[in-house]
């Protein structure tokens, strides 16, 4: 399920929008938060081609199936 928008929101919280139609409100800290310190959230971006979420150029990425599973499997 490819990740079509987002906007973030504050710290690590995003809202997330897929292809789907589908809408999360996410904290993505526990996902990347080991790996993108929080002022560089603002680096986030959609790939195009694969619709992943990702951070500084791509050197850190979240597949979209993982995403998708993530916003759907906690509460937030």
């Amino acid at each position: 399920m490819k990740l079509k928008h987002f906007e973030h929101q504050d710290a690590y919280r995003f809202l997330l929008t897929f292809e789907n139609g589908e809408i999360r409100d996410v904290d993505l800290l526990n996902l990347v938060g080991q790996h993108v310190a929080e002022d560089l959230l603002h680096t986030a971006r959609i790939d195009p081609e694969w619709g992943c979420l990702e951070f500084l150029n791509g050197s850190v990425d979240v597949e979209p199936r993982t995403l998708y599973r993530y916003a759907n499997a906690i509460e937030n």
